[in-house]
């Protein structure tokens, strides 16, 4: 098990994670509504989850690993979108206000609460600010997945980290425009 101390995991907070969970959700968000909502049901294959499937599971999986360290714990119940928000777009603006909610509550965790070892589901224990790495990279993995959804599904790729071919398009268009 790793050993921090409060000092560490507020460092690790406010100077490494913050701002690349700022940068990574708004990617996600952008993900998660490029999404269309008469496609949402589109699965490459037998064996993979749907467009809709990985919108909902991306949106809360993100704001589940937000939760544990601003609880102390791992609440597989705790995150749940509203019966009433269905589509790829309703699931983005709920992900991105619960997100924020959640970010706000982050930055105001002590160091005592973000170094406190939580469990997660028997497999690990660790420091609660290093389960948001693990949120990230898990995040990051099924947006990947999600991404080569879109073309199939008629849908445009949003930059990600740089221009994607469709946003580099959109600019020229834009460009040639004004």
């Amino acid at each position: 098990m790793v050993q921090m101390t409060p000092e560490q995991a507020h460092f690790l907070l406010h100077n490494v994670f913050l701002a690349a969970m700022k940068t990574e959700s708004r990617i996600t968000k952008q993900i998660l509504e490029a999404v269309p909502a008469d496609k949402a049901a589109y699965q490459p294959d037998s064996c993979a989850k749907s467009a809709i499937e990985l919108v909902r599971h991306i949106a809360v999986a993100e704001n589940f690993f937000l939760d544990a360290p601003i609880n102390g714990v791992f609440n597989p119940g705790a995150v749940k979108i509203p019966d009433d928000v269905g589509a790829p777009s309703e699931i983005a603006a709920w992900y991105e206000q619960t997100y924020a909610k959640n970010f706000d509550a982050l930055t105001k965790l002590s160091g005592e609460q973000l170094a406190k070892v939580i469990d997660f589901r028997g497999m690990f224990q660790q420091p609660a600010v290093l389960f948001l790495q693990f949120g990230l990279n898990h995040t990051i993995h099924h947006r990947g997945q999600l991404s080569t959804y879109l073309r199939p599904m008629g849908s445009k790729v949003p930059a990600i980290y740089g221009e994607s071919y469709d946003s580099a398009l959109a600019k020229k268009a834009a460009q040639a425009q004004a």
